[in-house]
C-alpha cells in the first residue's frame, strides 16, 4: 500500500540530520559550559560528547523536543552533575533559601569577572551557582531560559546566582597562586622526542613509535584505530605547512601545543594529548577541528629541545 505519509524510519533519520546541525552549531557553547561545570576543557569534552549520544539516542526513540538548545543544555547539565559525583568531589554545602529580588547594581561587572574567571575559580563556586552564573554572565541566557534547562524557578536561579556573583567577586580579588607545574623527566623525554620528530617531519620515525592497536580521535570528526589506519594520520601534517609543535602541561598532563611557525610564541591554535604505553603511542587525542577547547584553557610551556632549521 502507497500513501504520501512519511515513512516513521525517514521522518526519525531527518529529525536525526536537523538535530546534528543544530548541535554542531551548538558545540561550542555546550563546551563553554560543560568545561566550566567540571573545572576542565577536556573533561568538558567528554561532557559535550555523552550529551550529543545521548540527545541522538533519545530522537532516534522519538523524544523529539519543541527547543533543542535548552533541552541539550539541560543533557548536558545532568551529564555534568554525574560526572561529578562519579569524580567524588566533595560538594560544598549551600543555603537553598528563596529570594524574591536580586541585587544587581553592575551586571556587566559581573559577566566581566565571570568571563575572565578560571576554571579553578569557578570550581569553587558550589554546583547550583556554578552553572546560573555560567549560563547568565558567560553564555548570556535568559532567566527563563535558565529555568528551562534546570527545570526550576526563577526566584531559585535568582538566589543562586546573587551567592555565586558574591563569591566570585571575592575569589577575583583574592592573589592567585603561581604554582606551575612540571612533567617528570621521563615524560618530558618521551614527549620531546616526539615533539622535536615531528618539527623535523619524521613521521616514517612517529610511526614507527605506534602500538598495533594505537587509537586516534580527531576531536569534532572521526575516531580510528590499528596502526596501520592512524599511521596515515601523520600524513595530513606532512602536507601541511601551518604548523610548530612544542611541549606543555594541559590541565596537568602531558601535552603538544600547536602553534604558527611565523609565530612560535605566540598563542596555541590547538592542542594534542599522546598517551604512552609501554614505551608505545597507545592513542592520540587531536583538538585540531575542536579549537573551541582553548576558551578556558590552562596550559604551562615547557622547554623542548632547539627545533630544526
Amino acid at each position: 500500500m502507497t500513501g504520501s505519509q512519511d515513512h516513521p524510519v525517514a521522518t526519525t533519520e531527518a529529525r536525526l540530520r536537523a538535530f546534528e546541525r543544530e548541535a554542531a552549531g551548538l558545540r561550542a557553547r555546550l563546551h563553554r559550559y560543560a568545561s566550566r561545570m567540571v573545572g576542565s576543557v577536556i573533561d568538558g569534552e567528554d561532557i559535550v560528547q555523552e550529551a550529543l549520544a545521548k540527545g541522538f539516542v533519545a530522537i532516534r526513540n522519538g523524544d523529539m523536543p519543541n527547543k533543542t538548545e535548552p533541552w541539550l543544555f539541560r543533557i548536558a547539565h545532568n551529564s555534568a552533575l554525574d560526572f561529578l559525583r562519579k569524580r567524588s568531589r566533595s560538594r560544598a554545602h549551600e543555603s537553598d533559601v528563596e529570594l524574591d529580588s536580586i541585587a544587581d547594581a553592575d551586571p556587566g561587572l559581573d559577566a566581566r569577572i565571570a568571563a575572565e574567571a578560571s576554571l579553578a575559580e569557578l570550581m569553587q563556586l558550589p554546583p547550583t551557582q556554578r552553572c546560573t552564573v555560567v549560563l547568565k554572565d558567560v553564555l548570556g541566557h535568559s532567566l527563563e531560559e535558565i529555568g528551562e534547562i534546570l527545570e526550576t524557578t526563577e526566584t531559585a536561579i535568582k538566589g543562586a546566582l546573587q551567592r555565586g556573583r558574591e563569591n566570585l567577586r571575592k575569589l577575583a580579588a583574592a592573589p592567585r597562586a603561581a604554582a606551575r607545574p612540571t612533567l617528570n623527566q621521563q615524560d618530558m623525554r618521551r614527549l620531546g622526542d616526539y615533539v622535536a620528530a615531528f618539527n623535523a617531519r619524521d613521521f616514517d620515525a612517529l610511526r614507527g613509535l605506534l602500538a598495533d592497536d594505537v587509537k586516534l580521535e580527531l576531536v569534532n570528526r572521526l575516531r580510528a584505530e590499528g596502526k596501520e589506519y592512524v599511521g596515515n594520520y601523520f600524513g595530513r601534517y606532512a602536507d601541511e605547512t601551518h604548523w610548530h609543535f612544542m611541549t606543555a602541561i594541559v590541565e596537568g598532563r602531558p601535552a603538544v601545543l600547536v602553534t604558527s611557525p611565523n609565530r612560535r610564541d605566540g598563542p596555541p591554535r590547538y592542542f594534542i594529548l599522546i598517551d604512552w604505553e609501554n614505551g608505545r603511542i597507545a592513542g592520540i587525542r587531536d583538538f585540531l577541528f575542536a579549537d573551541y577547547v582553548m576558551d578556558g584553557i590552562e596550559y604551562v610551556p615547557q622547554p623542548s629541545a632547539v627545533d630544526p632549521q
